[in-house]
């Protein structure tokens, strides 16, 4: 039991650490509201339940399909680039007026949810996960708890810091990582966009 849990708390965190969309997303939305922040975090764990809802009821072979996945890149794509130009038009803002601003908490969670669900990779992420959990080496219900317990920890953590040191952030740092943020998000779209379209030309 022990061991499958730490399996699954290590393979969250290696999920929920490296720097992508939804980190991004994260960390721009904390500046403004922490519990905003961990709204977008939370739908992305909840689209990830999804997948892994579904892969376990035996419908891989819907997420496996090439143009389910060719759909979602697109529709991620074109989301990616969406909140790309949002943080772009943001990009002067100052911590104090972004903080001014009302953020629904399930409007959050919206972005955070439909940004990962409509990422194919998250469909390879859980497909692994699915076949992990199905293998006799593991306990799958410890590797799904361990896997919840870093996600939540996770979620929960990085707004909080950025929240409470976004006083040390000058104006000019905040503009450069709203920027920064903004690019990343054109480049995940943009790789959507091209992984598709290298396929049909």
């Amino acid at each position: 039991m022990l061991g499958s849990l730490l399996q699954g708390i290590l393979l969250g965190l290696g999920a929920a650490v490296p720097l992508g969309p939804i980190n991004v997303l994260i960390m721009n939305t904390a500046l403004s509201s922490a519990r905003s922040a961990f709204g977008v975090g939370f739908g992305a764990m909840l689209a990830d339940l999804t997948y892994l809802g579904v892969t376990l009821l035996g419908f891989h072979l819907f997420l496996e399909s090439l143009l389910i996945q060719e759909i979602l890149s697109l529709l991620g794509g074109a989301f990616l680039l969406y909140l790309s130009l949002l943080l772009y038009k943001g990009r002067n803002q100052s911590i104090q007026e972004r903080s001014q601003k009302h953020h629904p908490f399930f409007k959050s969670l919206a972005k955070g949810y439909l940004l990962t669900l409509s990422n194919p990779y998250t469909i390879a992420f859980w497909l692994s996960v699915a076949s992990l959990t199905a293998s006799p080496k593991y306990q799958g219900q410890w590797l799904i708890v361990g896997l919840v317990i870093a996600i939540l920890c996770w979620i929960t953590f990085l707004p909080f810091l950025i929240y409470k040191t976004k006083h040390l952030i000058s104006p000019r740092i905040s503009a450069f990582f709203s920027l920064f943020s903004a690019g990343v998000m054109a480049w995940f779209g943009l790789t959507l966009w091209v992984g598709v379209l290298s396929r049909w030309l």
